[in-house]
């Protein structure tokens, strides 16, 4: 199915839209990233929570790596939500804003983009494939309807865009 957008315009912006959000986000002082990650993630993993299924990152440490975005950090649960600037975590999850926003709104399998390369996991293995398992456990629809429409929002007009850049086929 053929974008919106001419093919040149789509790629532009897919390749413009990170660069033009890293520079304000660098000026963002690390500790209000990490409250609004810490809110992110008790809103969204809120029923894991509840049913104790988070034990597992207890005194554990999982660095998520924003390449597009210049956005490294830490999580870890022990109760409520840990965030801290890189350090030394036992897994590290790289990969685009892009490809993120697709695995978040259920678009896009983590597999498939790991396969893809578009997705590393290194580190801890077994960390690292709990943490998989659990993000693909997470109900998109039992999250608070702001974050999913928002994120829905986002990953439709990203597949737009990804559509419309593909090369045209007479």
């Amino acid at each position: 199915m053929q974008g919106l957008l001419p093919n040149s315009l789509a790629k532009k912006i897919l390749n413009i839209g990170p660069k033009a959000l890293s520079q304000p986000l660098a000026f963002i002082p690390f500790s209000l990233k990490a409250d609004l990650l810490k809110r992110i993630l008790g809103l969204m993993l809120a029923e894991q929570a509840k049913d104790d299924e988070l034990e597992f990152l207890l005194d554990r440490w999982v660095a998520i790596e924003v390449e597009d975005l210049a956005l490294t950090f830490e999580v870890s649960y022990n109760g409520s939500w840990l965030v801290r600037p890189l350090q030394n975590a036992e897994v590290t999850f790289k990969s685009d804003s892009k490809a993120l926003l697709l695995v978040a709104a259920a678009k896009e399998d983590p597999d498939t983009l790991f396969f893809q390369r578009k997705l590393s996991i290194e580190g801890d293995t077994e960390l690292g494939l709990e943490v998989k398992n659990l993000l693909l456990g997470v109900e998109f629809d039992s999250m608070p309807t702001a974050i999913s429409t928002a994120v829905t929002k986002l990953a439709e007009a990203l597949q737009s865009l990804q559509r419309s850049a593909e090369p045209q086929v007479a």
